[in-house]
Order: structure tokens, then sequence, then C-alpha cells
């Protein structure tokens, strides 16, 4: 396809070198009766790539400045502190069978004051003809509380991929704190932030490998502005393993796509299944088409939180490659790979984990130490489980054939 080169040239993007304080604590204990699916058997699945040829965005909305997204032409209000929506304790929540209550409140009862906003004050520069140009901008997000103590999930964009002056956040309470941006990714699209507060009310996060197109599912953000902020949209899962990629190259990989409705400044947001555990984070939406949005899935995210959360730091293993997933590979090139999921080896960096196992551009890596390996971001996710030094047995594909390759993971150069 004509964007094959496009993606080429951009590999480097997926490289893996690679204040009132008195919340309620006591939904966790609210009841969701729900069917119980069986999970179906595993079968190979061609997803579809949607490619930069439809105008897809990344949803954190741009309330200043000329940085596209959602542009305000005067000041806006962005925080309305004396309307705050009212929580429901778990006690005040049973659901049963018999109830007339559509599970989509009490999602939304449970969760609602987990949903956080996300400002940022973002610094942009310019090359003009005249010279450099420096333009100040706001944009505005979504995230949730998945720690007690103010460990906040969201995206990295909405924190301006790193570029940023200033994060606020937004509590249910009215109030809002300073953020400290702990960690971001933008190949995963993802950040932690902190904020110095403690006892804060938390998401219960699921399992997102477990979902089945056609669950029901709700998503909460802010969006547009915080005037509108933890609105409630319901929808059900479109489509899982989706691959889309962007005007700059970037491939983010692999997505839930759901129809719930999703606008800028959604992004961050939690995507909750019907037992109102967290299964995605919003993160994009197709401009051109009503009903199709995309979330990261949270399994992505866990190894990274529990890391961050223990230790204070994220330690990031690099193997030195450049790659790109099967299926991704394959709608862009029209080549055919000999293996239904796993990495395809661009191009090995010297002196790296990779060299020193012999690996190969054009091998397929298919799992680590046995565990599947679909994409470039189950490998990441996959490293964040290792220290530097581990040895690991990676399995791979080449001219056909099944090989086990021995690797010692380090740590990414800081030049990398």
């Amino acid at each position: 396809m004509a964007v094959g080169g496009n993606i080429m040239d951009n590999f480097e993007k997926n490289l893996f070198d690679e204040n009132k304080n008195n919340f309620n604590s006591g939904y966790d204990n609210i009841n969701f009766i729900m069917p119980n699916f069986e999970k179906p058997k595993k079968k190979r699945n061609r997803k579809k790539t949607l490619f930069s040829y439809i105008a897809i965005a990344l949803i954190a909305a741009i309330i200043g400045g000329a940085a596209g997204g959602y542009l305000a032409l005067g000041r806006m209000n962005i925080a309305n502190n004396n309307v705050i929506p009212p929580v429901l304790t778990a006690q005040d929540v049973n659901i049963n069978l018999t109830d007339d209550v559509y599970f989509a409140v009490a999602v939304a009862e449970k969760n609602q004051k987990t949903v956080v906003g996300i400002t940022t004050d973002v610094v942009q520069h310019y090359n003009t003809f005249f010279g450099p140009y420096t333009e100040k901008a706001q944009s505005m997000g979504s995230g949730f509380i998945v720690n007690p103590n103010g460990y906040i999930l969201t995206n990295s964009h909405v924190i301006g991929d790193g570029k940023y002056e200033k994060i606020t956040v937004s509590l249910i309470d009215g109030s809002t704190e300073v953020g400290d941006v702990l960690w971001y990714d933008t190949t995963l699209d993802l950040a932690i932030v902190k904020i110095n507060k403690a006892g804060l009310p938390t998401v219960e996060l699921g399992d997102s490998d477990s979902l089945r197109v056609g669950e029901p599912v709700v998503a909460i953000g802010n969006p547009m502005t915080l005037d509108l902020e933890r609105t409630v949209t319901q929808g059900i899962i479109s489509g899982l393993n989706r691959s889309i990629a962007f005007e700059n190259g970037t491939v983010i990989e692999p997505l839930i796509q759901t129809d719930a409705s999703i606008n800028a400044g959604n992004s961050g947001g939690p995507l909750f299944n019907a037992s109102g555990q967290v299964v995605g984070i919003n993160t994009a939406k197709v401009n051109t088409a009503e009903g199709l949005g995309f979330s990261i899935p949270v399994n992505t995210a866990k190894p990274i939180i529990d890391q961050i959360i223990k230790t204070g730091k994220l330690t990031t293993l690099y193997i030195g490659i450049k790659g790109i997933g099967v299926e991704a590979y394959e709608a862009a090139l029209g080549i055919d790979v000999a293996a239904d999921y796993g990495v395809v080896v661009i191009e090995t960096i010297a002196n790296s984990p990779a060299t020193e196992a012999d690996l190969n551009p054009g091998d397929v890596i298919t799992a680590i130490d046995g565990d599947k390996v679909a994409n470039m971001s189950d490998l990441k996710r996959n490293l964040y489980e290792y220290n530097d030094g581990d040895i690991v047995e990676l399995t791979i594909i080449r001219n056909g054939k099944e090989q086990k390759v021995p690797m010692t993971l380090k740590t990414k150069p800081a030049e990398y």
C-alpha cells in the first residue's frame, strides 16, 4: 500500500531499545450480575489496519494556541467547582437481576469518582520564515486513579508527550492538584501522573485479554471541556487487535475498537466492562466517521503500574531492534509472512542484545520465555517484567522454521 514506505521510514517510533478529602472508598463492594460469557477458542484474526488517509485523532482537546484539535476562541471556563455530582456509596447500590437498573448506571456510580480531568500547559516551538517562534497552549484530557496514594494513568499525548510546563489534575470534589509526571512512553501512548494526595478512590483493573466482540462497555471522560466532566457513554466492543497508523508513521497496536462515544478530551479516560472494571484507556477516534473509537488494552499498562508503584521508577529494557507486528507489516507492504503473529525484525542495532544473540532482519519474534508476542506492544509489555541481565529465550521464525534463541536483556542506553 502507498503508506508502506512511510511506515517503514518511521519504525523508530516503535523501537525497543525500545483537597475536601472525604472520598468514600467503599464502592468496591458493589455487586454486578451479568451473563456468564464463555470465552471462545482463539482463532487467527486478520486485523484491519486504519492507515493515515483516514483522519484519526488523538483525543486530547486543545483549548488554546494553534496546536490543532479543539480550539477555543475565547477564555474557557474549565472548572465548575460548585457543582459536584452525587455519588452513592457501595451500600447504596446492590444490583441483582430483578432490579430495574441498567448496567451503565451501576458502572457510573461505582467509578465516576475515580476519573480525573487533566489540564496540561504545553509549550510549542516552531521554526518560521522570521525565525524561531514559541507559543503556549493548553490541552485537556482525562485520567483515572489506579492507587489511593495519587497514582493516575493517562495517555502520553495528554501530557504533551513530555513537552509540558505544568500538569493540573481536577478531582471529583472540585479541588485541583499539581501533577508530577513519573513516566511516559510515546510508543505505547501511556503516562503515569502522581499527585500529592492520599486516600483516593481507585478503579479496579480488569483483564483486557478476555474481552469478546459484542460485550457492553462504558466510557467515562471529559469531552471537549471540564464543564462536561465525567460524561458517561456506552457502547460495545466492536473489534479487537486493531492497528492504527498516523500521518507521522507511528503505529499503535493492538487496540480495542468501540462504538461508545469518544470525543476530544476523552483521551486517557477509562473504558469499563459490564462489571465496572477498566479494560482500556481511551486514546483515539476517527474524525470522519461516528462510532469509531479506540482504546489501549489495560493489560499493556499493568506491569508498568506495578513497577512504578513498587519502586518509584521504571527500568526500561531493550533488545535493540526496529520492528512491526506481522499483520501491520503484511497490510502495509502486501508481503505474506510465514507466521500468524509476532514481530518482524526490520533492523538490529549495533552492540545491542539483538546483535549479540545474532537476530537478523526478517526474523519474526513470536514468544519470550514461552509467552506469546503478537505485536510490538506485546513485546514491550513483556520486557517490563524482567530485570537488567536476565537471560530469556526468544522463539523466532527464521526462513520458515521455528528456532529458540537465548538473549541477555540490558537496560536501554540513555542515548538510545
